[in-house]
């Protein structure tokens, strides 16, 4: 029986044509080959499985090509290799030192290729600076390494330094394809697809993961349903299907697609991260100019088109932020499914919350034709008295013409109408709207009210702690009128005080960090209700307070007991008593 060689092995490239993925690097060795122009030291630098060590071997080979006419030599006797991850110490570099005294016997070059280099003590560092510095003119290095972070800068410095790619998702595929022709496979593209993206840019992984598919297959077919189904990979048909029941807010039909994908073995957080992909797909395949982007399967890159035409923007940016929230929580969720199925729920309502938002900035924003059609109010004041008579007429072409002058015989008192702010929320929970206006520099006025208008309205007055508490008695009532339990819950922690004209909340971390999301809301209604257009709030943080020494001995509580009634200390002095 012949033994297996895996594809990892038997196609390792052999010249630098041959290497995926890597053509920055390739290109620049081969034209210093060429032009006699080598780098004393080089340093590789690169994810796993992206080619470092090959391309290292073959550059060990192309140095020596030219200066040795016998086909028959074998280059290995000129190249060593050391790997750094088992030696790493002071020793092992002495050895390497004393070897490099020793001038190549055949050949112009003596290679050494030192592979995990960043995992060399500082010691060991530092006694291969001296011979990286002024190494001889026969010899020269290579190395190579996944954390370039980790080695020292003067390492560094004398090295010429070429970083490595992630090996993109095509270029896996049509060395995949390669194999498989050469190994006679029958092999469908989508398969290929999903091995690629599974590697996640390493190409040994990916060679890897080929292997292991096609020793399941009988036949040497690789299927598309094998491969998903041994990789642990969700189809891509459950993210449409869901897609779907979100578009209707299909609440069941959610919940019932979520139960299945846990019936067949799938993880939450598996799904979470599937679900934000998907999402982002989608939102790079709404315009022409992304659609590149799209790294998907042939058989379903129209599909992902045609749904993303069907969704909003809104929806796709606040459904990507909502799972990527549940994913981050995931792991410190006590019931995790419950976790899940309230973001999935979550994104249900997003298309209702939306069109509500948007009929209210609809709402907001006033039509030119209909205002001509408004009454306006005027004020005219008599010339005898403080009274006031308020008339309300239809503007007339004249008026407009006087307003847009700006003459003040005829006054109009303005009426500040405050937009909508954006937000909205889904009964209880937090918010969950992220604002997708195009507009991003503009500065949002509408979080707190023209204090002009305030004015009008509400004139100032004498505050006291009195009317503080009162004013938040009123806020939590409003709150529990809109069954908001949670932030009701929140000012059960909450005691304002009112000193130098502002109110003050102090409150630890903890508190501070919920009672941000209302702050706005608190001081708009604060304003109105007190009667005081320029009225701050201010939270302060406080540390929460130490919990004192538990007492554990008998003599520990009898003294906790004592501080709080003294006449035990007298009692147990006059009856002699002696505390264990």
């Amino acid at each position: 029986m012949e033994n297996f060689v895996v594809s990892a092995r038997k196609y390792r490239p052999e010249t630098f044509n041959t290497v995926v993925g890597q053509e920055h690097v390739t290109k620049t060795l081969i034209n210093e080959i060429k032009n006699n122009q080598l780098a004393q030291a080089f340093l590789f630098n690169g994810p796993r499985g992206v080619g470092k060590t090959t391309c290292a071997r073959i550059l060990a080979k192309e140095i020596n090509k030219e200066s040795i006419t016998d086909d028959q030599y074998d280059f290995s006797y000129n190249i060593f290799e050391l790997d750094a991850a088992s030696n790493n110490s002071v020793e092992d570099i002495r050895l390497l030192n004393e070897q490099v005294r020793i001038p190549p016997q055949v050949g112009k070059y003596k290679v050494y290729i030192i592979d995990e280099v960043h995992m060399l003590s500082a010691a060991a560092f530092n006694a291969f600076l001296k011979t990286l510095e002024e190494p001889p003119s026969y010899a020269i290095f290579i190395l190579a390494t996944t954390e370039r972070h980790k080695i020292l800068p003067t390492i560094l410095s004398r090295c010429q330094v070429f970083t490595f790619n992630r090996i993109t998702v095509p270029d896996i595929i049509a060395h995949l394809k390669g194999i498989g022709e050469a190994e006679s496979l029958v092999m469908e593209e989508e398969a290929l697809h999903i091995i690629a993206q599974k590697a996640d840019g390493a190409l040994r992984d990916a060679l890897s993961i080929f292997d292991q598919m096609v020793s399941i297959s009988s036949d040497k077919h690789l299927r598309y349903e094998d491969v998903v189904k041994n990789l642990n990979v969700l189809d891509y048909d459950y993210y449409f299907k869901i897609t779907d029941a979100f578009s209707s807010q299909d609440i069941a039909s959610v919940l019932l697609i979520f139960d299945e994908i846990l019936s067949n073995g799938f993880d939450g957080q598996i799904f979470l991260n599937g679900l934000a992909n998907h999402f982002r797909d989608l939102m790079v395949g709404r315009t022409p100019d992304t659609v590149k982007l799209l790294d998907v399967p042939p058989h379903v890159h129209q599909k992902y088109i045609d749904t993303a035409k069907t969704l909003s923007q809104g929806f796709l940016v606040n459904a990507i932020s909502i799972v990527n929230q549940f994913d981050q929580n995931y792991k410190l969720s006590r019931n995790q499914r419950l976790h899940v199925e309230l973001g999935l729920i979550k994104i249900c309502y997003l298309p209702s919350l939306l069109k509500t938002d948007q009929k209210k900035k609809s709402d907001s924003q006033l039509n030119p034709q209909i205002a001509e059609a408004q009454p306006i109010v005027k004020t005219k004041k008599k010339a005898d008295s403080d009274e006031a008579v308020v008339q309300v007429t239809k503007k007339t072409d004249k008026e407009v013409s006087t307003q847009e002058k700006g003459d003040s015989t005829q006054p109009v008192k303005k009426i500040k109408k405050v937009k909508d702010s954006g937000v909205a929320r889904l009964g209880n929970l937090d918010d969950i709207l992220i604002s997708t206006s195009t507009d991003v520099n503009a500065k949002d006025t509408s979080e707190e009210p023209s204090e002009q208008s305030i004015e009008e309205e509400h004139p100032h007055k004498e505050v006291n702690q009195d009317d503080v508490n009162q004013a938040f008695k009123n806020f939590v009532e409003k709150l529990k009128s809109e069954e908001r339990v949670i932030q009701v819950s929140l000012f059960s922690f909450v005691n304002p005080i009112w000193e130098d004209g502002k109110v003050v909340l102090k409150l630890i971390k903890q508190h501070r960090i919920q009672l941000e999301e209302l702050k706005v809301e608190l001081l708009q209604f604060l304003r109105k209700d007190m009667k005081v257009s320029q009225l701050q709030l201010e939270v302060v943080e406080v540390k929460r307070k130490a919990e004192g020494t538990r007492a554990y001995t008998g003599q520990e509580k009898f003294e906790v007991m004592a501080k709080k009634n003294p006449s035990l200390q007298s009692l147990k002095e006059k009856l002699n008593l002696t505390i264990k």
